[in-house]
């Protein structure tokens, strides 16, 4: 299975679902660990006023057979720069697709979306129970506090 992206100049996908995520073997299968990316930089839109809204996602997970390749995962992300939806549809979704095609032993995804409206917006979603003996580390971004 060779990853269609990595090594390829490849452009912004013009939506979520019209981009294509790469997975590759698992380089440790059967031994318990955990993959975190972060993206401090989110971007989508929102769907009622237009407006850009950005968000710090964390995404963690334990692989089973197959690892997401990094360059298909930012060019998903980014594809969501022109999508129009709210947070929870942004988070929830990316944990949801990320979990039913590269089928994890677990996976949980944080999205700490900055203000809108005054009101920050933290969307939090995971695949089920973590294995048992899995280190979860914690996600570690900060509730917004303004200026202050």
């Amino acid at each position: 299975m060779t990853p269609k992206h990595l090594g390829q100049n490849r452009p912004l996908p013009a939506s979520p679902d019209e981009a294509e995520l790469d997975y590759v073997p698992n380089p440790r299968p059967g031994r318990p660990y955990l993959v975190r990316f972060t993206a401090p930089e989110f971007t989508s839109l929102c769907p009622v006023t237009g407006q850009p809204d950005f968000a710090h996602l964390v995404i963690d997970y334990a692989p089973k057979d197959m690892i997401v390749e990094s360059k298909s995962l930012k060019l998903f992300l980014g594809a969501f720069r022109n999508h129009a939806a709210f947070h929870e549809d942004c988070t929830v979704g990316i944990g949801q697709r990320l979990s039913e095609e590269m089928q994890p032993h677990w996976l949980r995804i944080g999205g700490y979306w900055y203000p809108r409206g005054g009101i920050p917006i933290d969307v939090f979603w995971q695949s089920g129970p973590p294995p048992e003996g899995l280190w979860l580390p914690n996600q570690d971004v900060p509730g917004y506090r303004g200026r202050g």
